[in-house]
């Protein structure tokens, strides 16, 4: 599995190394939880870092999707940018019909981005819009122990384009399809053919980042 830039990294490149420590040094002396998104945002210099980011035009509803980013990206950087492939037979048990078992990290605290073979998994992280390919999911546990899931759609490296979901939560218990077909199936035609999978809402997205933790945690992919 080829490696590709993340998401983190073509959208902050250098930036990353210019604010982030700043708003290391906040949450340090404020003695806060980095994986405490509200605490995260009472930091002088993410509140800076965010209006910088804002196109001039604002963000509206999207401001959400903006924090989102933003407070995955530092955790990212913060654990060392830590990217996982998941390629291989790897790939394959994140997206069977048998689920692995959840795994016990010994840092919980710790972000990391799971880069997934390039235009297998697809999915329609807007209504009404076409479906787009999922380049990876960003992985960190809230301070409550729920599982945030940043999921990274149709991503152009050349124009910076993307699209972003988050869910979060604890693992969906006992989640089926209402047609009976298999979890992350194929739902576009053509697609079984071509070996390609789906994702059906936030809940398979969410089931999605579980799997992906326990693998993570079970050191299932390779590290580039």
């Amino acid at each position: 599995m080829a490696v590709r830039p993340t998401p983190f990294a073509l959208v902050f490149h250098t930036l990353a190394d210019e604010r982030f420590p700043a708003i290391r040094d906040a949450l340090t002396r404020a003695d806060a939880d980095p994986r405490d998104r509200d605490g995260f945002l009472l930091a002088p210099e993410v509140v800076q870092l965010l209006r910088d980011l804002r196109p001039d035009d604002g963000f509206g509803e999207a401001m959400d999707q903006l924090v989102a980013f933003v407070h995955h990206a530092y955790l990212w950087w913060n654990g060392g940018s830590l990217t996982l492939l998941a390629g291989g037979d790897g790939f394959a048990r994140l997206v069977s019909f048998e689920s692995p078992n959840v795994i016990a990290e010994s840092d919980p605290a710790l972000g990391c981005y799971v880069q997934l073979p390039q235009r297998r998994v697809w999915g329609q992280p807007v209504a009404d819009v076409p479906h787009q390919p999922l380049d990876g999911i960003s992985l960190h546990h809230a301070p409550d122990g729920a599982l945030r899931v940043l999921g990274i759609f149709g991503l152009h490296q050349d124009r910076l384009a993307l699209t972003i979901v988050e869910v979060a939560g604890p693992r969906p218990p006992g989640l089926v399809r209402p047609d009976g077909t298999p979890l992350f199936a194929p739902a576009l035609p053509g697609a079984a053919a071509a070996g390609l999978h789906s994702l059906l809402g936030g809940e398979e997205l969410l089931e999605l980042g579980w799997r992906a933790r326990a693998l993570a945690g079970a050191a299932a992919w390779s590290v580039p």
